[in-house]
């Protein structure tokens, strides 16, 4: 009697043309987010100069705030691929138009706060769903990958955007950058609409209620799970200076010692060098052993990689401590997002994604009127020591908490 032939091993997400099909729409999606962002701060400061950027950048960042955890409801009831789709599309109509207006009479202040405020609102809905997607495009072993491959998609999408939205603005002025992040929205809303799902096991659905409720039957869930609540206040205080404040600490910081930009530039760049580093070891990664722990470990570094890069009396050594503090803070990130995905029951995937990510990314712009007091204050060198803190105070939650600290990437039910 034969014995059947064993299973094949899963394809690693990297050669899977599914996931590489959602990665490509990511990117293009960040990429399009940046030139949108940077097209809309030029237009503002050319039409009513630089004070009245802070006014518009904020008419964006508020209702994508207050949104946000209301997008994960809408995800959940709705399925996230179907909203990731329907709110891409929305994004690619609002910012054509936009161009559109732009060619047909100078813009003003006005319309500039209305399309910021409608791409900020769509934003809040997009965000939570796109972000609620892998574990319905992979299996749970490779989210990990995954997560390294949307990091990886972050940095590149960072990376080219500026120059992407430099070049326009000069060749095509505000309208051609409009026009050129409304294409890339649409490359994205494409790929998107080739991206194959599957529906995890889940228990029976849960009766829908009111969006209120829905809402908070998915903070309670999270507050109730024993992972889960303690691994998303790690989450968010471990990106809560990385997550945008950091950029504006290091402008100070490099006008402080005298560096001046090109030296800031340097240190920038190396962080993105390490996190990217950082990713794309995790792609290639085929396990994480230990994650709670590697991720506790990586908290510690990058503690001790802030403080000491608010000390640093030199460039190199600032652009060293800045590499390390890439990696280890991308690693971290990515650790952090697998475990969630990992763990979360798919029913409230889309409200849990809605809480990291507002803890993440909306709450950020509060956080950049503390840098330039706590820099004009104190000094670069305490910001660095704050941010150095809150990280080891995340640490010490992770160490502290024994179902994290034992924590590792596995499929549920293992």
């Amino acid at each position: 009697m034969s014995l059947p032939a064993p299973a094949a091993p899963p394809r690693p997400a990297y050669r899977d043309v599914n996931v590489l099909r959602w990665l490509t729409a990511y990117t293009a999606s960040v990429t399009g987010d940046v030139v949108y962002f940077l097209a809309l701060s030029w237009a503002a400061t050319r039409v009513a100069g630089p004070s009245q950027v802070g006014l518009v950048v904020a008419a964006g960042a508020l209702p994508r705030a207050v949104l946000m955890l209301g997008g994960g409801v809408v995800a959940d009831r709705f399925g996230p691929r179907r909203v990731a789709v329907v709110s891409d599309a929305v994004r690619c109509g609002v910012i054509l138009v936009t161009a559109g207006a732009v060619v047909a009479a100078a813009p003003g202040v006005r319309l500039l706060i209305a399309v910021a405020l409608v791409f900020g609102a769509v934003d809040a809905v997009f965000m939570p769903a796109v972000g609620a997607l892998p574990p319905r495009i992979t299996t749970p072993a490779q989210l990990a990958r995954v997560q390294g491959m949307r990091g990886l998609s972050i940095r590149l999408g960072n990376a080219t955007g500026p120059l992407l939205a430099g070049a326009l603005l000069v060749s095509g002025g505000t309208a051609g950058a409009f026009a050129a992040s409304g294409t890339l929205f649409a490359v994205s809303l494409v790929l998107l609409l080739t991206v194959r799902t599957s529906e995890p096991p889940r228990p029976a659905p849960l009766p829908r209620g009111s969006a209120r409720r829905e809402l908070g039957d998915g903070l309670r869930y999270l507050r109730r799970h024993r992972l889960l609540a303690p691994l998303v206040v790690v989450t968010g205080l471990s990106e809560m200076c990385f997550s945008g404040p950091v950029a504006t600490g290091l402008v100070l910081l490099a006008d402080e010692r005298g560096w001046g930009a090109p030296g800031m530039g340097w240190i920038a760049g190396a962080f993105s060098v390490g996190a990217a580093a950082a990713a794309l070891l995790l792609t290639a990664a085929p396990r994480i052993p230990r994650a709670g722990l590697a991720m506790a470990g990586a908290l510690l570094v990058t503690a001790a990689g802030a403080v000491a890069l608010g000390r640093a009396a030199s460039l190199p050594a600032a652009v060293a401590f800045g590499a390390l503090i890439g990696m280890s803070s991308g690693f971290t990130t990515t650790v952090t997002g697998a475990l969630i995905q990992t763990e979360t029951d798919p029913r409230y995937l889309g409200r849990v994604t809605s809480v990291t990510t507002l803890c993440t990314l909306g709450l950020a712009p509060a956080l950049f009127p503390a840098v330039g007091i706590t820099v004009h204050l104190w000094g670069a060198g305490v910001f660095f020591t704050g941010c150095g803190a809150v990280c080891l105070l995340a640490a010490v939650l992770a160490l502290s908490t024994p179902v994290l600290r034992r924590a590792g990437l596995r499929p549920p039910g293992r």
